[in-house]
This record gives C-alpha cells, structure tokens and sequence, in this order.
C-alpha cells in the first residue's frame, strides 16, 4: 500500500523540478537574448526622389508624361536597390569607360551611349539567349553587316574596340533614320524597322509616344536611370574609394599577319601565359589563330 504512495511523491518531485528546471533555462535565455532597444535602427528604405530633369544624347525626357515617369521611376528604384549589381556596375566601368569613350567621340556619338553598354551586357562578354554576344550584345547577321568578323577562330563581337565602332555605325545609321538618338536607342533593341513599323502604325514620332512591349518599354528608361545613378552615386547612396574599382590593365599592342600555330606558346613568347592572353584578347576563340588571308590582327600584351 505504501508504493503506490511512494510513486506518486517521487512523480510529484520530478515534475516540480522539471517546471523549476525550465524556468531556470528561460529566464537565461531572456537574460541572454540583445535588448531590441539596442539595435541599430538606422537601416531604412526610402523612395527615391524622382529629379526634376533628365536627358539623354541632349534630348529631354518629358517627365510631364505620368507613363514615362513611371518608367524612370521604376528604373532608379530597381538599379539603386539592386545594390550588388551596381556596384560591379561602377567597378567594371572604371575600367572599360575609357576605352569606350574616346571611340564614342571620335564616331561622333553622344558620351550618353556608353550606358546602352552597361544595360546591354552589365560591361562583361555577356552571351544572351537569343545568341548576342560581347559588351555590345551584337547577333551574328548584325555583325556581319557592321564589318565585325565571327566564325569559330575568331570572334569580334568580343573585341571591345571594334565592337564599340560597330555599335557607332549602327547607332549613326538608325539616327540617320529614325530622326533622334533617343529612338536609336530603342532601334538598337527592337531593329530599325521594327521601331519605324509601330510609329507609321501608331501614328507618332517619338519613342516616347509610343506603345511598346515590356522590353522595349523599359529599355531607354533604363539607360537614363543608369546614367543618373552612375553620374550621382552618392546621391543613391554609393560610396566608394579609387582603390575599389577595377583600373585598366595597361597593354601594348603585336601586330599578326600570319598564322599562330599555338597561342599558348605564343604567350610564353612575350612573358605571360595563356590565360592573361585570352583574357585580353577575348575575341580568339581558339588556341590557334588561322589567318590564312594574311590579315592583320592587333594582340594586346599586358605589360
């Protein structure tokens, strides 16, 4: 009779203890746990400030529009909030915007273009879906018509130089054509004949006007965004030092005229190897160069 009795004390004792036990436990964690009236609350996201004028190649943006407002809009919020990207953004640019700037005005086209760039391919020798290759995104058929050769040796599209003055060419043709540089802008994504179709259709002429699909539609005003964050990074809350971004490499040029029978040894000729070959000369596609039309081609050697 007096087990029973025994038992019941003994479960009595443990759950008591138990209950005591994890008060015990809770009461650290809570003693453990920062106090909230601590912590740094000075994270905050804020609408960004649309600027009262933006242009672009000289042309303004007619921000009375509400659409084409909205369309900015929508473009400095995504990039400046997009806050990785961007900063490659300004990284890569340091590096490859002097390159492209001089060709833009020895071409005689806006500085304004080289944000087509950035949006095109984020400044890398981006491959798209579609079959667009290098900064510029050129096809293979435009490429052609724009006087860059492509076939499996080599492949200009990823020769920055000469992808920039193909990008001149065609961008000069279609302002011939269309009338203004914001609608070469557009022709440059959408062709020059799709852009002159929807505006006999629509019965206007500017891109502004226009109604368009969501690529085409976003398109300029992506370039306008791009160009008034990287122009006003602090204003978008980018802050870097000189030492963050990516310096160009300084290279020489080696004229060839002949076959290459193996670029790897070809490197070692000139103190370097394969890899720092190709990564300054993207457009040889192969570890050889063929030639045999004895054309010449300008090898960039980093010093």
């Amino acid at each position: 009779m007096n087990k029973p009795i025994s038992y019941l004390a003994l479960l009595s004792i443990i759950i008591v203890s138990s209950i005591f036990i994890n008060a015990k436990q809770q009461t650290t964690i809570q003693d453990n746990l920062p106090d909230t009236a601590n912590f740094d609350n000075t994270y905050e996201i804020h609408a960004i400030k649309m600027p009262s004028y933006l242009e672009f190649a000289s042309e303004a943006v007619p921000l009375e529009i509400d659409d084409v407002k909205n369309r900015v809009d929508r473009e400095l919020h995504v990039n400046t909030y997009w806050q990785s990207n961007s900063l490659l953004l300004f990284k890569r640019a340091s590096r490859f915007f002097p390159i492209i700037e001089p060709i833009l005005q020895q071409q005689g086209v806006p500085d304004d273009f080289k944000y087509l760039a950035v949006i095109e391919s984020g400044l890398t020798n981006a491959k798209s879906y579609a079959g667009a290759k290098g900064v510029w995104q050129f096809m293979k058929s435009a490429s052609k018509e724009n006087n860059l050769e492509v076939n499996a040796n080599v492949d200009e599209r990823y020769n920055l130089e000469k992808a920039t003055v193909a990008a001149c060419n065609y961008l000069k043709s279609a302002k011939k054509r269309l009338g203004s540089w914001t609608l070469a802008a557009a022709a440059y994504n959408a062709g020059r004949s799709g852009i002159i179709r929807r505006l006999d259709k629509q019965m206007v002429n500017t891109y502004y006007d226009l109604l368009l699909g969501e690529e085409t539609s976003r398109y300029v005003p992506r370039i306008i965004a791009l160009k008034e964050i990287m122009q006003h990074p602090k204003q978008y809350g980018f802050h870097f030092d000189s030492e963050d971004l990516y310096h160009p490499i300084p290279t020489y040029t080696v004229e060839v005229d002949t076959t290459v029978t193996n670029l790897a040894r070809f490197a070692k000729g000139f103190g370097i190897n394969y890899k720092e070959l190709k990564i300054q000369n993207p457009w040889l596609r192969e570890n050889k160069l063929n030639n045999k039309s004895r054309k010449k081609y300008y090898i960039k050697i980093p010093q």
